[in-house]
């Protein structure tokens, strides 16, 4: 029996595609495809600004090492952790980290570590920028919980230098006031396990790669020096919202 054009037609583009499936140069295409690794949870964030924006107070070459090579650390030791657990997979950061208690125990450390690195490290960058001032709004939101901006900053950077080895300076805002706190390592008041939980505003990153290369071991220098590239606009819109 003669096949009809149609099925002739249907016949001849099955065959085709099989032909076109098994070519040599597409099957390698094709395996390269099936090869590639899933996207990734969590990607290193631009920076938004040079390396060399914040000079004098934050020189370029310890902003090229600290992005580049300690916050991508973070990352990918974040998502490598991610990767071995589907329960951890499609979650926010802000969730995982504000729920490390229940984060599987044999992950837990990697999560806190590197989840905290990573969040800590995203929301510092957005915090630096040179050349602006408080607005009286934030003059008197500040003045309002410590006295004075003066004595906000006295306290603040006692906070910083009282954080004994690695870890970060803080400005929260809990129950409708402002607090200081200060967390170790790569803790951050989100966490379910600080011991002061609050919402940030400020964040001075103490660990000694943030500054060395520069200040050595004057961190007071380093503290002090950071007033000069926080951006107060960005503090603002912390504050307010």
């Amino acid at each position: 029996m003669k096949a009809t054009r149609k099925n002739f037609l249907k016949t001849s583009a099955v065959l085709t595609a099989g032909a076109l499936v098994h070519h040599p140069l597409l099957q390698a295409a094709v395996n390269k495809i099936q090869q590639q690794p899933e996207a990734l949870a969590y990607t290193l964030p631009k920076l938004g600004y040079a390396y060399n924006a914040l000079e004098p107070y934050i020189d370029a070459k310890t902003m090229e090492i600290h992005y580049t090579k300690h916050h991508q650390a973070y990352v990918t030791k974040l998502n490598e952790a991610i990767a071995t657990d589907n329960s951890l997979k499609g979650h926010k950061l802000d969730h995982l980290i504000a729920h490390i208690n229940q984060v599987p125990e044999p992950l837990r450390a990697a999560i806190r570590n590197h989840g905290g690195g990573h969040w800590n490290h995203s929301f510092f960058w957005e915090l630096l920028k040179t050349k602006t001032n408080p607005s009286q709004k934030v003059t008197d939101a500040i003045s309002k919980d410590f006295g004075s901006m003066d004595e906000f900053k006295k306290q603040f950077e006692k906070a910083a230098m009282g954080q004994f080895g690695s870890g970060w300076a803080w400005l929260i805002k809990a129950n409708g006031k402002l607090q200081i706190t200060a967390t170790p390592n790569q803790d951050n008041p989100l966490m379910d396990i600080a011991l002061i939980k609050g919402k940030p505003v400020i964040a001075l990153d103490v660990w000694e790669h943030a500054y060395y290369l520069k200040y050595q071991n004057k961190r007071a220098d380093y503290v002090a020096a950071f007033w000069n590239v926080l951006d107060w606009n960005k503090v603002e819109s912390l504050l307010f919202s």
